[in-house]
C-alpha cells in the first residue's frame, strides 16, 4: 500500500495556506475569513490543534544536529499515536467545508508554500501510523529522509533512515519484536523468494493484523487446524515407522491458542516450520 499525500487533509499545509490567504486578503484590502478560521480551528486543545503542533515543530526546527533530528521525528511519531483520529477527521472535514464556503478551493490550494516537501512528507509519515494495510517501506524511508534533510539541512542516508524506522515501528507490539517489520522492509526480496505461498500468506497476516491480537489469534488457530489435519493425513500415509512416530509427536504438539494467549514471533516461526515440514513430506 502506498500513502498518497492529500492537500485537503494536511493540517500543517492548510495552516500555511490560511496564513498566505490572510496576506493576500490584506493586500486586496478586504476582510479575511482566514483569520476567523485560524482562530476557530487552530487554537485550544483540540485534536486538530495537537496535530498542527507536530507540523509546526518540524517547520520551526532547522539546522539541528542529526541526533536531535532523529529525536524530533521519534517524538512526533510517538505523540501522533495518542491523537483522537475520529475527532481529528471530523474537524478536518468541517474546516475544509468552511474553506470551500469562503474561497475558491482550487485557487486556495494552488497557492505555493515554501516548505511543501517536509509538510507532505510528515503527512505521509503520520498517515502510516493509522494505516491497517501493509505500507510500502520505500515510501516510509523516503518521507523520513525528506524530514531529516529539512531538520538538519544535510543529505541523509536511506539505509540509516531504514534502520531507525525498524526501531520505531517495532514499538507497535512488543510481542512481535522486530521480526514482522524487518520482513516488511525487505518486501519479500531475494532473501525471501523461496517462501511457500502459505508462508507468505501468514507473514502478510502478521504484518497487517499487528494491531488486532484477536483477529491474528483466530487466523493462527485456523492455520493450526489446517496444519494438524495435514500432518495427520501424512502420518497415515508414511511407511517409515520412525518418521510416523515423529509425526505423531508433532501432531500432538499442535494445540490451538487460548483466548488470553498473546501472539508472539514464536507462533509465526512455528507455523513457518510446520509449512516447511508438510511441503517436504509431500515431496517424498
Amino acid at each position: 500500500m502506498r500513502i498518497k499525500h492529500s492537500k485537503y487533509k494536511n493540517t500543517g499545509l492548510i495552516f500555511e495556506l490560511l496564513v498566505k490567504q490572510i496576506a493576500a486578503d490584506t493586500l486586496s484590502k478586504k476582510d479575511s475569513s482566514a483569520v476567523s478560521l485560524i482562530k476557530k480551528y487552530f487554537t485550544g486543545k483540540t485534536s486538530l490543534t495537537r496535530e498542527f503542533k507536530l507540523y509546526e515543530f518540524i517547520l520551526k526546527n532547522r539546522g539541528v544536529s542529526q541526533m536531535k533530528a532523529e529525536n524530533i521525528v521519534s517524538t512526533i511519531i510517538e505523540v501522533s499515536r495518542k491523537i483522537d483520529t475520529v475527532a481529528l477527521k471530523k474537524l478536518k472535514y468541517n474546516l475544509i467545508k468552511e474553506i470551500k464556503d469562503n474561497y475558491n478551493v482550487e485557487e486556495f490550494f494552488a497557492i505555493k508554500v515554501r516548505d511543501y516537501k517536509p509538510l507532505a512528507a510528515l503527512y505521509c509519515l503520520l498517515e502510516a501510523q493509522n494505516a491497517l494495510d501493509v505500507i510500502n517501506p520505500d515510501i516510509l524511508v523516503s518521507n523520513k529522509v525528506t524530514i531529516l534533510e529539512h531538520l538538519t539541512s544535510a543529505p541523509q542516508s536511506e539505509e540509516a533512515a531504514k534502520d531507525t524506522l525498524i526501531e520505531e515501528y517495532s514499538k507497535y507490539d512488543k510481542d512481535l519484536k522486530l521480526l514482522t517489520f524487518k520482513i516488511l522492509l525487505e518486501k519479500f526480496n531475494s532473501n525471501y523468494k523461496s517462501l511457500l505461498p502459505e508462508q507468505k500468506s501468514i507473514l502478510r497476516e502478521f504484518i497487517t493484523s499487528v494491531s488486532s491480537n484477536t483477529r491474528l489469534r483466530n487466523i493462527v488457530n485456523e492455520e493450526l487446524t489446517k496444519v494438524a489435519t495435514a500432518v495427520k493425513e501424512l502420518k497415515n500415509n508414511v511407511k517409515d515407522e520412525v518418521v510416523k512416530i515423529k509425526l505423531e509427536e508433532v501432531y500432538k504438539s499442535i494445540k490451538p491458542l487460548s483466548k488470553i494467549e498473546k501472539i508472539s514471533d514464536n507462533h509465526l516461526v512455528n507455523l513457518m516450520q510446520y509449512y516447511e515440514l508438510i511441503n517436504e513430506l509431500k515431496s517424498l
